[in-house]
């Protein structure tokens, strides 16, 4: 849990990149928000599935460059042999238009030899994505029996 732990106190961007290459191992898989979504990554580039250290310390670069962190909790940890489980929430505020979010996150990593060799985060990527919206709403249709709904409108 330790190397972990340290990664995630090291990903301001003047710290990450050495974070990533001390504590991630050359062949560690990244996967960030879905294993593959064209769609979202037009929004956020970074998500997929990614491999070595960069993957790593670009995903935490990018997103400096999308939002200002207000806040990065760690609210729950747990570790069993090399796995590694990450609970707790980030408040968000967007670069560009302003929006803030809070959502939870999730990550599940895996150590080996001190070093992150998997490393998978989750969030709530309706959220996240959210806020960047200028205009615009989806009609969308949940349910065989559902009428369909505008959602998204600021």
């Amino acid at each position: 849990m330790a190397v972990v732990m340290d990664f995630l106190s090291n990903t301001a961007p003047d710290k990450v990149e050495a974070a990533a290459e001390r504590l991630v191992a050359p062949d560690a898989t990244f996967v960030s928000l879905n294993f593959e979504n064209p769609e979202l990554k037009q929004i956020l580039p970074w998500t997929g599935t990614d491999k070595g250290p960069r993957a790593y310390s670009g995903t935490f670069l990018r997103v400096a460059n999308y939002w200002s962190i207000e806040d990065f909790t760690v609210t729950d940890s747990l570790a069993s042999d090399e796995d590694v489980a990450i609970f707790g929430k980030f408040t968000y505020r967007s670069v560009a238009v302003g929006q803030v979010v809070t959502s939870p996150f999730s990550i599940h990593a895996k150590v080996r030899d001190g070093k992150m060799t998997y490393f998978q985060f989750m969030e709530d990527t309706y959220a996240t994505a959210a806020s960047f919206r200028q205009s615009g709403t989806w009609t969308v249709k949940t349910t065989k029996d559902a009428a369909p709904k505008e959602v998204g409108a600021r």
